[in-house]
C-alpha cells in the first residue's frame, strides 16, 4: 500500500492480514506442510477450458462450387433456416458455425475474398 499517512482501517487490514498468516504458517508447521509455488507448462495454461470457449477456428472458403445464384440463394436460405433452428434447440455452437459458414457464402455472393470486409 501507498499513502503518505497510515490511515486505521489501512493498520485493521494490514493486522488482520498478519493474523491470517501467522495462523497459516502455524497450521502448515503443525501438518508438516511447505508451501510450493504451482508450476505448470505453458500449454496446460494455454489449453485451458477458459481458452478453449474463446478460440475461433481458422475461417475458411466454403468447399461448395454453385453453378448458378439461385443456387447460392437457395443454399444460404436453407442455412438461414437451419442456424435459426439450432438456436431455438439452444445448440448454439451449431448456430455459430453455421453463421460462420452463411457470412463466407455471402462474402462470395458479393464477389469479396477472405480478407476483405472483416
Amino acid at each position: 500500500m501507498y499513502a503518505e499517512t497510515m490511515t486505521a482501517s489501512m493498520k485493521l487490514a494490514i493486522a488482520e492480514t498478519e493474523r491470517r498468516r501467522a495462523l497459516q504458517a502455524a497450521y502448515n508447521e503443525e501438518h508438516g506442510i511447505t508451501p510450493e509455488s504451482v508450476v505448470r507448462a505453458i500449454e496446460d495454461v494455454m489449453s485451458s477450458v477458459y481458452e478453449r470457449d474463446y478460440s475461433t477456428p481458422a475461417e475458411r472458403e466454403p468447399a461448395e462450387t454453385f453453378r448458378t445464384q439461385a443456387e447460392l440463394d437457395a443454399e444460404i436460405a436453407r442455412l438461414e433456416r437451419d442456424m435459426k433452428s439450432a438456436a431455438a434447440n439452444l445448440d448454439f455452437e451449431r448456430a455459430a458455425t453455421i453463421r460462420d459458414t452463411l457470412k463466407s457464402l455471402r462474402r462470395r455472393d458479393l464477389g469479396l475474398s477472405l480478407s476483405a470486409g472483416r
